[in-house]
């Protein structure tokens, strides 16, 4: 006891010598942390450090005790004591502990039969946020986790709480999947099991996907609950979602949680329940905060913000102070979803789709900022092991917001890949989040970042089994892939059109040239694509196709499923020449000259896909990312699903803006008439320099014309600017709002 008093009185050494090998790791109490530290540290150096409950009589000692604090804090020290060194973590509880062993590990420099630690470490660290979870839920729709063993969960659990996570949030009651080693029930009794073990909070996802006025269902759902509660060795929350999925109304979701909230506490009295507004509409929000304001719930934790909620800020001013705000991030897709990936090139959105490895940690720092100051915390929504950079990111936040990123991204190489790859595979990872930015074609920086990872395998073969490795270098290849084949595929369509303007069997011609596309660009990089899966399901059950890998369905990153999907208009093109091969001769000649001047006008005239950042140059882009994080006075491309994502129209139909927020033409012919044309979907309230324009036709359908005649006095300065009146549709789903593909302006 005495030896544990007097590291308070101890003074600070700046340690001369970074070298620790023969360490005894002392813990008066047994702790979870220092089992992590010895076993992690082993893993990595081959070092066997010993636990003991006494000072050694000699050696270095790592010490690891119990202080006053704050909850959740550490402080990391070394210093000399009776001539020997020391690194000290102190903490108020056990959680503490873990997290500034944690610290230690993300920072060490590992060497075989040694570690490195930096000269007179005197570091102190207390969480800024309290809640600081992650949803890995053992399910059938999520593309990896389902396939997991009880092993792999708990190691990944304790990864999340050494990059400072505090909570692990399960989805039981789900049907069986495929992939499951073990039944829904006992793999979450499982998780519940490890939270336990690493003094975690656990809490379960729980929609009603029923009909809560039928009393059966309800009955039986209440059992699933009860069984739940019983037999879960730590619960400390239950979350409710309002909808996304479920359709009932907060008159019957909340006295279905009063009835509830009894059960919870019988087993678990400090656990409590939260409630999110998702799909509720603005009445039915008004009738929540209603409730909770007039019966001030004890069960209630708060209100959790996902997508389809109002805003952190709009919640935050109509709950009650006393209850929390729990945000619900989307950090696991890409498109259709909270924070989808800003002005995406659409050849990366038709085949990355919408849950491709996705590591973005300067875009979700950017947001993580943002939005800080108006949560309590958050648990992340996440529906698979690719965007695990993503959570790590967001855990080390949750402590800082102010971290620098490239630190972060440093100390999850340092601990995944080994020190000896630690800076060089930081960069590597930065990089592949800058090759979602701007037309792929242009740019050049994807090729490098491929080269630059191609060396990191050479470099480290020992990595070639490690399935964080593997999913970096999944992306790089396939986004160097995607790139060849995208300026392939263009090349090839604007051959077609220089082709079809001909005379003869011009349609044959055409076909030829686009079957061009049937020859791989790059065999080998498309065979370690193949391969990388294939190691990827083996690793860690990633699933990257439906038929060879039993995803769930496309969209749950079957990305190779999508490896060779056409990235110009190929199929939409095949079946147009089936159509016209049927008209007479002179129809023909027509329908064949609008293809060929589809996006190339003539002289004068303009074309933009207006939400292809490739092929949108007069549309005007308001704000960024620094000023507008959240995109909510701007707009960035949305990415329609059709046909399970083997649609056959027309490419640029499946990309659209709500409105552009602006078209902007200059040196237009003073004397010339002009008329703007427009596809999309809905309605359309186009404006010409401020004025509104009478559309001469106009069709609502997929791919249908509008045509809007331009008065003259609007064109005899030169320039044009073309903005949209907006149109309330709230009422519609979102899917049915009015939104627009493409805009031609049209000298006559």
């Amino acid at each position: 006891m005495k030896g544990f008093l007097t590291l308070l009185l101890l003074v600070p050494l700046l340690c001369a010598a970074t070298v620790w090998k023969d360490v005894t790791i002392v813990c008066k109490d047994k702790q979870i942390a220092a089992q992590v530290l010895q076993e992690e540290v082993q893993r990595r150096t081959g070092l066997s450090w010993p636990i003991a409950t006494r000072m050694p009589s000699t050696g270095d000692v790592m010490l690891l005790a119990l202080t006053p604090g704050a909850p959740e804090s550490y402080h990391v020290e070394c210093i000399l004591a009776a001539g020997r060194r020391q690194i000290q973590v102190t903490a108020p509880d056990t959680r503490g502990l873990l997290y500034g062993v944690g610290y230690l590990l993300r920072t060490m420099t590992y060497l075989p039969q040694q570690v490195q630690l930096a000269d007179g470490i005197n570091v102190a660290a207390t969480p800024e946020k309290a809640i600081r979870g992650h949803q890995i839920g053992y399910r059938n729709l999520a593309n990896s986790y389902d396939g997991w063993t009880p092993e792999q969960y708990e190691r990944y659990i304790r990864e999340l709480a050494i990059f400072g996570a505090n909570g692990i949030e399960a989805i039981p009651f789900m049907p069986p999947s495929p992939h499951f080693h073990l039944p829904s029930h006992d793999m979450n009794l499982r998780i519940s099991e490890y939270c336990k073990k690493y003094d975690l909070d656990f809490s379960v996802w729980t929609p009603a996907t029923f009909d809560l006025q039928d009393t059966v269902k309800k009955n039986q759902f209440l059992l699933q609950f009860d069984s739940l509660f019983r037999e879960s060795p730590r619960l400390d929350a239950v979350f409710f979602p309002g909808g996304d999925p479920g359709d009932n109304t907060p008159q019957l979701v909340l006295p279905f949680l009063e009835e509830l909230a009894p059960r919870l506490k019988k087993y678990h009295p400090k656990a409590l329940i939260w409630l999110s507004l998702q799909g509720f509409n603005p009445e039915a929000c008004t009738f929540v905060y209603s409730y909770i304001t007039q019966h001030q719930p004890q069960w209630l934790g708060g209100i959790v913000v996902g997508p389809s909620s109002p805003s952190l800020e709009d919640t935050r001013a109509a709950l009650p102070a006393r209850y929390k705000i729990r945000h619900y991030p989307d950090i696991t897709h890409t498109v259709r979803c909270d924070y989808p990936v800003v002005w995406w090139d659409p050849a990366f959105a038709f085949t990355l789709g919408r849950e491709p490895v996705n590591p973005q940690p300067q875009y979700y720092a950017t947001i993580y900022r943002f939005i800080a100051p108006v949560m309590d915390g958050f648990i992340s929504y996440s529906d698979g092991a690719h965007d695990d950079i993503n959570k790590m990111t967001w855990s080390l936040l949750g402590w800082n917001s102010q971290a620098d990123v490239r630190e972060i991204i440093q100390q999850y190489t340092n601990f995944f890949f080994g020190s000896a790859a630690r800076d060089a595979a930081a960069e590597g990872i930065l990089a592949l989040e800058k090759n979602w930015e701007g037309p792929i074609a242009g740019n050049a920086g994807i090729a490098a970042t491929l080269g630059w990872w191609q060396q990191l395998e050479q470099q480290h073969p020992e990595l070639g089994g490690n399935w964080r490795w593997q999913m970096c270098l999944l992306r790089a290849y396939y986004d160097a892939y995607t790139r060849q084949r995208a300026i392939r595929d263009a090349a090839l369509e604007m051959a077609v059109n220089q082709v079809l303007p001909d005379s003869g069997d011009v349609m044959s011609r055409a076909e030829k040239i686009l079957q061009q596309a049937d020859s791989v660009v790059e065999p080998v990089w498309r065979q370690r694509i193949v391969d990388l899966c294939e190691a990827l399901y083996q690793s860690i059950a990633l699933q990257t196709s439906v038929a060879k890998y039993k995803a769930a369905g496309p969209e749950r990153g079957a990305v190779l499923d999508f490896l060779d999907r056409p990235l110009n208009n190929r199929w939409w093109l095949e079946d147009k020449f089936k159509y016209i091969r049927a008209l007479p001769a002179t129809a023909q000649r027509k329908a064949l000259d609008t293809l060929a001047h589809w996006e190339n006008p003539g002289p004068g005239s303009f074309y933009d896909a207006v939400a292809n950042i490739s092929k949108s140059p007069h549309v005007l882009r308001s704000e960024d990312l620094h000023t507008d994080p959240l995109v909510r006075r701007s707009d960035t491309p949305g990415f329609d699903w059709w046909d399970s994502g083997y649609s056959r129209k027309r490419l640029s139909w499946m990309v659209s803006l709500r409105w552009p927020p602006a078209l902007r033409y200059d040196h237009l012919d003073t004397t010339a008439r002009y008329v703007v044309r427009v596809t999309g979907y809905g309605e359309s309230l186009l404006k010409a320099n401020g004025v509104r324009l009478t559309p001469g036709l106009y069709g609502k359908g997929i791919g249908e014309l509008k045509e809007f005649p331009v008065p003259a006095e609007q064109t005899k300065n030169g320039t044009l600017l073309l903005t949209w009146e907006d149109i309330d549709e709230e009422h519609l789903n979102w899917r049915q709002h009015s939104r627009v593909t493409e805009v031609w302006l049209i000298k006559l």
